[in-house]
C-alpha cells in the first residue's frame, strides 16, 4: 500500500525536474502520443526515473512525462499510462494523479482509444465524455486517504461543464465534428465479445474501453477539474462474418484522429482559465 511519503516523493521528484508553475496535466492514450510532440520547450523525464511509477507496457504507450509548453500555457503530459490488465493494482494505476495533485495540478485532461457501441459512431469520430460507467473495481476502496479527499465523493457531475462547453466551441469553430457520449470502463485485456456491445449499449454506454475511469475517479476524489475525450477506434454495433478486433487496427485508428485531437487539446488549453 502507497504511503502519503511515497506520493510526496514522486513530487518533490517533478519538483526538483520542472521549475514551471503547472496547473494542467493531460493523460495520453493509446497511439495518441503523438500530440505530446507539439509540445514546445519540452523537458522529457521516463516513468522509470520518477520514484514509485511502474512501467507502461501496452502497444502506442511511450512511458515519459512530459513538461513543456501547448496553447500558450505550461502543461504536464503523460505519453502513456497504466492499466489495471497490465498486472498493476488501481493504487498503482492511479499514482500519477495523486502525484499531480500534490504537484499543484488543477485540470486534468484524459484521451483513450475506444471501441463504438453507438450505431451513430464511426472509426476515426471524436466523442466528448459527458459521463461513464465503471465495470472495474473501484481505485478508492480500502482506507480513505484523507490528504487528498473526502471518503464519499460525489460523481454527479465528473465532467466539467464549462470545459465541455469550450469544447464545443472550439469544434464549431475548427470545423471538426464531435460526438458526445458515456464511456464505459471495463478492465481488459480481452475484447468485448458482440452480447457485451449490445449488453452495455442498453445500459446507456456509447463508447467502450480499458482505461480512463479509474484516473477519473481518483482526479475527482482530489477536486480536479476534469475533460476526456474518446477516439472511436472500431464500431462494436456489427459484426460482419470475418469481423475480428485487432490491437494494431485500434492503434492505427487512433494515430489518423491524433492531428485533429491535438488541435481540439491544444485550443482548449489555451481557453483554460486557471
Amino acid at each position: 500500500m502507497k504511503t502519503i511519503e511515497d506520493y510526496i516523493e514522486a513530487a518533490n521528484y517533478l519538483f526538483s525536474r520542472f521549475s514551471e508553475k503547472l496547473e494542467t496535466a493531460i493523460i495520453l492514450g493509446s497511439g495518441l502520443g503523438g500530440l505530446a510532440d507539439l509540445i514546445e520547450e519540452a523537458t522529457v523525464v521516463p516513468y522509470k526515473d520518477i520514484p514509485h511509477f511502474v512501467h507502461s507496457t501496452a502497444t502506442g504507450h511511450k512511458g515519459n512525462l512530459i513538461c513543456g509548453k501547448l496553447g500558450g500555457k505550461q502543461v504536464l503530459a503523460m505519453q502513456g499510462r497504466f492499466h489495471y490488465y497490465e498486472g498493476y493494482s488501481m493504487e498503482e494505476v492511479t499514482f500519477p494523479v495523486r502525484v499531480m495533485k500534490l504537484f499543484g495540478i488543477k485540470n486534468l485532461l484524459v484521451s483513450n482509444a475506444a471501441g463504438g457501441i453507438n450505431n451513430t459512431f464511426k472509426v476515426g469520430d471524436l466523442m466528448i465524455i459527458r459521463d461513464h460507467i465503471n465495470m472495474a473495481p473501484n481505485p478508492l476502496i480500502g482506507p480513505n486517504n484523507e490528504a487528498f479527499g473526502t471518503r464519499f465523493p460525489d460523481m454527479t457531475r465528473t465532467y466539467d461543464r464549462e470545459f465541455i462547453r469550450l469544447m464545443e466551441e472550439i469544434a464549431v469553430e475548427q470545423k471538426i465534428p464531435l460526438k458526445k457520449g458515456v464511456y464505459v470502463g471495463l478492465t481488459g485485456p480481452s475484447y468485448e465479445t458482440p452480447a457485451e456491445y449490445a449488453f452495455y449499449g442498453k445500459a446507456g454506454g456509447d463508447a467502450i474501453g480499458m482505461s480512463t475511469v479509474p484516473e477519473v475517479i481518483v482526479a475527482r476524489h482530489a477536486g480536479l477539474r476534469i475533460f476526456g475525450m474518446s477516439v472511436i477506434t472500431n464500431e462494436g454495433y456489427h459484426f460482419a462474418d470475418d469481423f475480428v478486433n485487432d490491437a494494431d487496427d485500434v492503434i492505427r485508428a487512433a494515430n489518423e484522429a491524433a492531428t485533429k485531437m491535438s488541435t481540439l487539446f491544444t485550443q482548449l488549453i489555451r481557453r483554460i482559465n486557471n
